[in-house]
Parts: C-alpha cells; sequence; structure tokens
C-alpha cells in the first residue's frame, strides 16, 4: 500500500474540532472554504516546526496545508536541509487569510480565544526533538512573537514563499538554509549537502509534496505542479480561484495526456 498521511492523532484531532469561531471575521478569510490545518508530523516528532499562513485553492482541495506551489518551494526548502518527514507545518490562522486583508487580520492573532487554541495547539505538536522553528512571512512572524512557552531552539524568520520580492526572498532563504544546516540534523534519507539557492528559483528548488504528507487517495500528481510551470501558459497551481468568482467556486485541472 502507497505512503499516506492517516490524519492527526486523536489528541490533536480533538484540539483541531475546537478550533474557535471565525465567523465575526469571515470577510477577511475564504470562509467558506473551512479551515486548513497542518501537513507533517504532529506526533512531537518534529525537529523543525515551520509555521506560514494564506493556504491557498490546491491546499483547500488536499486538506493540508504548503501542497501548491508556495508548498512546493517549501518543500525544496525541507529538502536542503536534509529533512524528508521530521518536519510539522501549520498556519498562523487556521482559515485562509484573503492577503488584500492581512492587515485587517493581524489583530484577531493576540485574541485570547484564538491566541490560546493556537499556542495549545503548537505545544501539543511540539517535542524535546524540536531544533529549529521558522515563521514564513509577517502573520507567522507574530504568531511565534505570541508564543508564550516557545521552545528554547532557533528562530528564523523569513520573507513567506509567495513574496513577491524575488531577490529579499531568495537571499534570506540561503542564510537561512546555510545556518540550520548547522542546527538541524537531516533524516537519514536526505542530503542537506545538495546546492543551495542561486541568484534565482530554478526548478531544481521546488520538490514535491511527499505522498506520506497527504490524506490517501489523491491523485498521484497532486503536490507537484512541475508540469504547470513548464506549461504554456504557465500556471503555477493546478487548482485556482476564478476571477469570476473568488469567494466561493475552486477550478481543479489535472496533467494534460503525454
Amino acid at each position: 500500500m502507497a505512503d499516506f498521511d492517516p490524519g492527526p492523532p486523536v489528541t490533536v484531532a480533538r484540539h483541531f474540532a475546537k478550533v474557535p469561531s471565525y465567523a465575526d471575521f469571515e470577510k477577511l478569510f475564504w470562509y467558506d472554504w473551512g479551515p486548513v490545518f497542518y501537513r507533517g508530523r504532529l506526533n512531537r516528532t518534529a525537529r523543525l516546526l515551520a509555521i506560514a499562513s494564506d493556504p491557498g485553492p490546491t491546499e483547500r482541495v488536499a486538506g493540508r496545508t504548503l501542497v501548491g506551489d508556495a508548498g512546493q518551494r517549501t518543500q525544496g526548502f525541507l529538502a536542503k536541509l536534509g529533512l524528508t518527514r521530521s518536519y510539522t507545518l501549520v498556519n498562523a490562522y487556521a482559515y485562509a487569510l484573503r492577503p488584500s486583508r492581512a492587515q485587517q487580520a493581524v489583530p484577531l492573532l493576540a485574541q485570547p480565544d484564538q491566541l490560546t487554541w493556537r499556542n495549545t495547539l503548537l505545544d501539543l505538536i511540539t517535542g524535546p526533538q524540536l531544533q529549529a522553528i521558522v515563521a514564513f512571512g509577517m502573520q507567522a512572524r507574530t504568531a511565534v512573537q505570541l508564543w508564550d512557552d516557545k521552545p528554547d531552539v532557533p528562530v528564523f524568520e523569513v520573507p513567506h514563499p509567495s513574496s513577491r520580492n524575488a531577490k529579499v526572498l531568495i537571499d534570506s532563504w540561503r542564510q537561512a538554509v546555510t545556518e540550520l544546516r548547522g542546527i538541524v540534523t537531516p533524516d537519514p534519507d536526505g542530503d542537506n549537502a545538495v546546492p543551495n539557492y542561486g541568484p534565482k528559483f530554478l526548478e531544481s528548488d521546488y520538490a514535491p509534496i511527499p505522498a506520506s504528507d497527504l490524506p490517501f487517495g489523491v491523485p498521484p500528481w497532486l503536490g507537484n505542479d512541475a508540469w504547470g510551470r513548464k506549461d504554456k501558459p504557465r500556471h503555477n497551481n493546478s487548482v485556482e480561484r476564478p476571477a469570476t468568482d473568488l469567494l466561493n467556486t475552486l477550478v481543479w485541472r489535472a496533467p494534460k495526456p503525454g
């Protein structure tokens, strides 16, 4: 049987079910599609915890965060550290933030019910093997700063993988990889001696999402949009929100035969 993610441990699943209501803030999020909680290990074995935000339409289809273009960039980042499975990825918000509403949503991070729920989740999924935390973007950086019982490990604040400032993004990620290689222990089947980032993102800097991070039964190509990045016209995700109905419709396309 193919490897797949069987879902969260019971304790974590029960905590997910207690996520505070976002109903009063639904205009800030793609609210009708529900929450997207995580990807990776939730059993306290992760050596690296990464926090991001803004799960997109591919993430909604997969039911896992950081699966689309930004996620495949992030997987490439993890691969450069030699991590093939000893990581956990979560969001600053449980729901997908609409980027144009990002500044309006910031106060929500510190609201007592949201703060307590998020910090309890972070406590539940991290353990003594944790060696570093990476905060991808401003929302994640704020969430980490608000984590009162944060483990005593190095924290790296880097741009979100979808940042539009390509030079700052890749320069920051290159430096973070250099430093993290001296901190995070690679997985036995990983290799942290692969090339670091050059002056711009290459296709080799992406990595497919492992099947062990995805639910049973998803198409084998979900989490690997290399075909779309080579397509003409180029498209970086297999799932998109059509401009005619950004809030309530998703369009999912499969790779072309051949």
